[in-house]
C-alpha cells in the first residue's frame, strides 16, 4: 500500500513534532493531526507559528513550512480517521492511579478509546499504528477491539515507539539513531511493516529502520528508557559517596566515560531525571515483571526509582540543614522549573518535587523560566495534592526577569540547566541577595570557584 494519508490521534510532545517533520519530508503524503483539546489545536493553528503550544529548538519553522501544505491539525477526529490509509495512536499513557496496578501500571483507557474510535469510523482497511509508550502485548488487545467492533474492516496493527529525547526533538526525527517497527510475522503484517518503512526512508537512510515482531518493538522502547535512567540513578548514587569522600563526581564521570565500554552519555549527576518517560515507564516495567512473578527482576529496575526519588529529597534537606535548619519564610529562588532545558515540559520535573518538600517547610519560592508560565507551575504543584492550591499560589511567585526573581534572596537554587543561566551577571545576582548568599547547583553548571570567588556559599552535586 502506498500511503498518502495518515491521521495522527494526539497533538502532543509526540504527535505533533513527528507528524510535523513526516509532513515536510513527505509532501505527498497529507499528514493530520487530531485532539479533542480545542485550546490546543488552536495553538498548533496559531498564525503566529512562534506559540505553538510545544516549544522545540527547530520546531516552528518546520510546522510554518509544512502547515497548511500538507500537515492540518484539527478537532475533527471522525474525518481524519476515515480518510486516512494509517493511523498513528499517539495519546497520553500515565500512569495509573486507581484500582488494580495503582501507582505502577499504564494507564490505557485513552488507547482503548481511540481503538473504539477507530473501529466505529472506519469503512476501509487501516494500518493502525502504536506511537505511544506501551507495555508489551498492549498491540493484541488492541487488535481484538478493532476486529470485534469493526465493520468487516481488516486492520493491521504496528508499534513503531518514539525515541526522541526533549529538547532534541526535532535533530532527533531528521537524523534518528534508528526508527523501530514492529508488526505480525505473517504477509499482511510485512505488508504493513513495509508501507511504513517507505514513509520513513523518504529521509531516513534504510539501514537505521529497523524492523521486529510487534512484542518485540513494545519491550524496547520500555527497556531504552530503563537503562537510560539507570545510568542517570548510577551517577547520582556515586555524587552522594563523592560528598562524603572529597572526590568530585564530574571528574569520576569523565574518567569512566572515557571507557568506550561505557561511553560518556546519560552521566551527568543532577538534582534526579524528570519528564514523562523515564519514571512512568520503569513503573510500567516493574508492574509487568510482578506480574509474571519476576520479583527480583522487578526490585532490580525499582531501585532506579528509589535512587531518583532520595537524590531529589536529598537536595532539598541539603537546602534547609545549609540555611541553619529553617526556611520558614525565607526567600528561595528557584532557576528553571522546566525537567530539562530546551523544552517547556515540566512532567516529573525534579523542581516540582523539591519546591513541595520546601514549601512543606514554609519557604517563599520564587520561580524564573524562559519558558514556563505561572499557569503551569501551579499546575504542577496542585497535582501533588498536598496542600489547597490557595496555601501554594500564598507560597509561590513567578518572574519573568531572573534578576528580580534572585532579588532578596536567601539561596538559588538552580534546577533546569538553561545556557543562559551560565551568562548571567552573578556579581549583580550576589550584591542583591540576602548574605550570606547560598546558591545550590542542582545540574552542575555553573564555575564553582568563580562563584565563590564573587562570595557565595556554593553548593553542587557531588562535590
Amino acid at each position: 500500500m502506498k500511503i498518502t494519508n495518515i491521521c495522527c490521534i494526539g497533538a502532543g510532545y509526540v504527535g505533533g513534532p513527528t507528524m510535523a517533520v513526516i509532513a515536510q519530508k513527505c509532501p505527498h503524503i497529507k499528514v493530520t493531526v487530531v485532539d479533542l483539546n480545542e485550546e490546543r489545536i488552536a495553538k498548533w493553528n496559531d498564525k503566529d507559528v512562534n506559540n505553538i503550544p510545544v516549544y522545540e529548538p527547530g520546531l516552528s519553522e518546520v510546522v510554518g513550512e509544512a502547515r497548511g501544505r500538507n500537515l492540518f491539525f484539527s478537532t475533527q477526529v471522525d474525518q481524519a480517521i476515515d480518510e486516512a490509509q494509517m493511523i498513528f495512536i499517539s495519546v497520553n499513557t500515565p500512569t495509573k492511579m486507581y484500582g488494580l496496578g495503582k501507582g505502577m501500571a499504564a494507564d490505557l483507557k485513552y488507547i482503548e478509546l481511540c481503538a473504539r474510535q477507530i473501529a466505529r469510523v472506519s469503512k476501509n482497511d487501516k494500518i493502525v499504528v502504536e506511537k505511544s509508550t506501551l507495555p508489551v502485548r498492549t498491540a493484541e488487545a488492541i487488535k481484538n477491539i478493532l476486529d470485534n467492533t469493526g465493520n468487516g474492516v481488516q486492520f493491521q496493527i504496528l508499534s513503531n515507539p518514539e525515541f526522541l529525547a526533549e529538547g532534541t526533538a526535532v535533530e532527533d526525527l531528521f537524523m534518528p539513531d534508528r526508527v523501530l517497527i514492529g508488526g505480525d510475522e505473517n504477509d499482511q503484517g510485512r505488508k504493513a511493516i513495509q508501507a511504513l518503512v517507505d514513509v520513513y526512508s523518504n529521509w531516513v537512510p534504510k539501514e537505521r529502520i529497523l524492523t521486529t515482531n510487534l512484542w518485540s518493538s513494545e519491550l524496547s522502547k520500555l527497556t531504552a528508557n530503563a537503562f537510560l535512567a539507570q545510568r542517570v540513578s548510577s551517577i547520582n548514587a556515586i555524587s552522594e559517596l563523592c560528598e562524603k569522600t572529597g572526590a568530585n563526581v564530574s571528574e569520576v564521570a569523565n574518567a569512566i566515560g572515557t571507557d568506550s565500554r561505557i561511553g560518556n552519555k546519560f552521566l551527568k549527576a543532577s538534582v534526579g531525571f524528570g519528564g514523562s518517560c523515564f519514571q512512568k515507564d520503569i513503573l510500567n516495567l516493574v508492574y509487568i515483571c510482578k506480574s509474571f512473578g519476576l520479583n527480583e527482576v522487578a526490585n532490580y529496575w525499582e531501585q532506579v526509582i528509589i535512587m531518583n526519588d532520595h537524590q531529589k529529597r536529598r537536595f532539598s534537606l541539603k537546602i534547609v540543614s545549609s540555611l541553619y535548619n529553617t526556611i520558614a519564610d525565607k526567600k528561595i529562588t528557584f532557576l528553571g522549573w522546566a525537567f530539562k532545558k530546551d523544552t517547556n515540559d515540566t512532567r516529573e520535573s525534579a523542581a516540582i518535587y523539591v519546591a513541595d518538600d520546601l514549601i512543606n517547610e514554609q519557604a517563599n519560592i520564587a520561580v524564573f523560566d524562559p519558558k514556563v508560565d505561572h499557569k503551569q507551575i501551579m499546575s504542577d504543584l496542585n497535582y501533588l495534592e498536598t496542600r489547597t492550591s490557595e496555601e501554594n499560589e500564598k507560597r509561590v511567585v513567578s518572574f519573568s526577569d531572573p534578576y528580580e526573581a534572585c532579588k532578596n534572596s536567601h539561596a538559588i537554587a538552580v534546577l533546569t540547566e538553561w545556557d543562559e543561566f551560565k551568562q548571567y551577571d552573578w556579581q549583580k545576582i550576589y550584591d542583591a541577595m540576602l548574605k550570606p548568599a547560598f546558591v545550590f547547583d542542582g545540574r552542575n553548571i555553573l564555575d564553582a570557584h568563580k562563584m565563590r570567588e564573587i562570595g557565595f556559599v556554593f553548593q553542587s552535586i557531588g562535590t
